[in-house]
């Protein structure tokens, strides 16, 4: 199981990012797929998942309204879009094989800063 994430960077308050992650290794379309982030000197908190087929989305209040979660079965790959990003959206972001409290796989991520 491989997951490479990539279209971090960084970015104004207000500004948007979208991140891309590609999976190998498994059988992508059979899978929920989630992004979730770390901040310094915080815990991992799930951002959004993404249900086999893409037909159903969740997110926390956190994000909800902001991001969001889809995916491309053909390219193996899921994508976040982040639009109004704020400065305590600074973090690493990582995407992970499963649904919000059931991932089995996660990536290395990629950081994303919100600063002015």
């Amino acid at each position: 199981v491989r997951l490479v994430e990539s279209g971090g960077g960084l970015v104004q308050p207000g500004g948007s990012l979208r991140l891309s992650c590609v999976a190998s290794g498994f059988n992508f379309r059979s899978f929920f797929m989630s992004w979730a982030r770390q901040a310094p000197g915080k815990g991992l908190e799930w951002v959004a998942h993404i249900n086999p087929g893409g037909g159903s989305t969740s997110y926390p209040g956190s994000v909800k309204g902001r991001f969001t979660i889809s995916r491309d079965d053909a390219k193996n790959t899921v994508y976040l879009q982040m639009d109004n990003l704020k400065v305590e959206d600074t973090a690493l972001y990582s995407c992970a094989r499963g649904p919000n409290g059931g991932w089995t796989a996660r990536g290395q991520g990629t950081q994303v800063t919100v600063s002015a």
